[in-house]
């Protein structure tokens, strides 16, 4: 595992339209037809890990372990919502990012998300 390439600063965006299946009541997560935290976190998330690409060898993978997020406006269905990773720090296998969400007006949202530099080949021997 080499993390010299993994710098602090290093961001990746992307954005996405909500549809139906982004929606509260899709997720059960509420009754709502407006963009669900569970699809919130799943957007913070593939946004991070898009921000390794490139970075990792072929023999490592990264898994979430931690995310703290801050969901403070709702966005309805046919809105766009923009998402950026920022790395924050390394710590050995530990790598944190600064996430922030915003829709068309505003921001929707900020997260702390940690991923951890793994070895899938040795993480599914020990699920087993």
């Amino acid at each position: 595992m080499n993390t010299s390439k993994i710098t602090p600063g290093k961001s990746f965006s992307q954005e996405m339209i909500v549809t139906h299946k982004d929606t509260a009541a899709a997720h059960g997560s509420g009754k709502l037809e407006v963009f669900a935290t569970p699809a919130l976190v799943c957007l913070m998330e593939n946004t991070a890990l898009k921000c390794l690409k490139g970075i990792l060898n072929d023999q490592e993978d990264t898994v979430g372990v931690f995310i703290d997020v801050k969901h403070v406006k709702a966005t309805g269905v046919g809105k766009k919502v923009g998402c950026r990773a920022t790395i924050g720090e390394v710590d050995g296998r530990r790598i944190r990012f600064a996430i922030e969400a915003w829709d068309e007006v505003d921001s929707i949202a900020v997260a702390v998300h940690d991923r951890v530099i793994i070895d899938p080949e040795r993480f599914m021997k020990k699920i087993e």
